[in-house]
């Protein structure tokens, strides 16, 4: 029997690209933070690369663990900060101050994670340099209270979710066909 595990970096990779793809469809002004957003949220960026995580950390991959559970956490967490003053179970809706300050940790976070990432291929690089200007255009946009830089930085995460989908799609074919038809 061979015991070799799948490898779980394409499911958390394409479950943060998609998400951050759709987030950010909505922070440059093409549609509303709707129940579309919140439940890929949920179940794509959330679940998905937690459990993406998980099996990382079977493999023994500590960079791949930290990245897909606690970016799977991101995502769970910025749903039920959108969601629960709108069941009523918080009094208050977060204001921009702190917003601005749990995207600052997150980039902060991200900026130690792409020190790890630069002992990757070149487009895992490329996905935590986008991934840090991100965060930082939102920051931004939060403490700055700025609806321009808000839709700057909506474009600038398309670009990262679409590179964390591409590298999704070409580590799948890559193995499928046994060479790098895609560059990675």
């Amino acid at each position: 029997m061979d015991n070799k595990l799948a490898n779980p970096g394409p499911v958390g990779l394409a479950g943060f690209g998609m998400t951050t793809i759709l987030l950010n469809i909505h922070n440059a002004g093409f549609t509303s933070l709707d129940s579309v957003i919140l439940a890929m949220g949920i179940f794509i960026g959330g679940i998905a690369q937690t459990i993406a995580g998980r099996l990382e950390f079977q493999k023994g991959n500590t960079f791949g663990m930290t990245a897909f559970t606690l970016y799977g956490f991101f995502w769970l967490s910025l749903v039920f900060i959108v969601v629960l003053p709108n069941m009523g179970l918080s009094v208050l809706k977060p204001n921009n101050v702190s917003m601005g300050f749990y995207l600052l940790i997150w980039g902060i976070f991200s900026i130690f994670m792409t020190i790890g990432a630069f002992k990757g291929n070149t487009a895992l690089k490329f996905i935590f340099v986008t991934l840090d200007i991100l965060f930082l255009l939102l920051v931004i946009s939060e403490f700055a209270e700025s609806s321009v830089v808000k839709t700057i930085a909506g474009y600038e995460g398309i670009v990262c979710g679409a590179s964390a989908l591409y590298l999704s799609l070409a580590e799948v074919i890559n193995e499928k066909y046994g060479r790098e038809v895609l560059p990675v």
